[in-house]
């Protein structure tokens, strides 16, 4: 018999579970040098006055297994918003389950309830996996699109912050 997931929102009490996800999808990652995340940071940007996310956890019986970090986007093509999908990650010893395609439906869900015009994620090239599996799904790889990012001291210095 397969394991079943369930779903839930995470709770504040959640937060040293869901900086667990975090450090493990950095290991897999190899990001693990760029994780600044704290259970304060975490407890302030996710629960306080303005949450800047929304965390999904996966269980199968009390054992968590998976995790979905995601925000609000907006389209102004399409004028609505959208769901970013910030991180999906299933520990290893429960991949190849479906709890992936899982974590994505539900996500999905929440985006068709709230009336969204996309769900979106970004993937690292190397990941074939991951990849294969979103395309298996009927994603698009936006390949005319290249993502830019300031951060740290270069996003203090343009904002004139330094």
């Amino acid at each position: 018999m397969s394991p079943v997931l369930t779903t839930r929102p995470a709770t504040r009490d959640d937060v040293p579970l869901i900086l667990t996800f975090i450090k493990d999808l950095a290991e897999y990652e190899r990001l693990s040098h760029e994780v600044m995340a704290t259970e304060k940071d975490l407890t302030e940007t996710l629960f306080g006055p303005r949450p800047g996310a929304e965390v999904l956890l996966g269980f199968t019986a009390d054992e968590p297994v998976a995790f979905a970090l995601f925000f609000s986007s907006y389209s102004t093509f399409l004028a609505k918003s959208g769901i970013y999908l910030e991180d999906l990650f299933v520990r290893p010893a429960w991949r190849g389950k479906g709890f992936g395609k899982a974590m994505l439906s539900v996500v999905a869900k929440v985006a068709v309830e709230r009336g969204c015009g996309r769900l979106e994620w970004s993937c690292l090239d190397w990941n074939e996996p991951s990849i294969g599996f979103y395309k298996s799904l009927g994603a698009q790889v936006m390949d005319e699109w290249t993502v830019y990012r300031l951060t740290g001291k270069t996003l203090m210095g343009f904002a004139g912050a330094d």
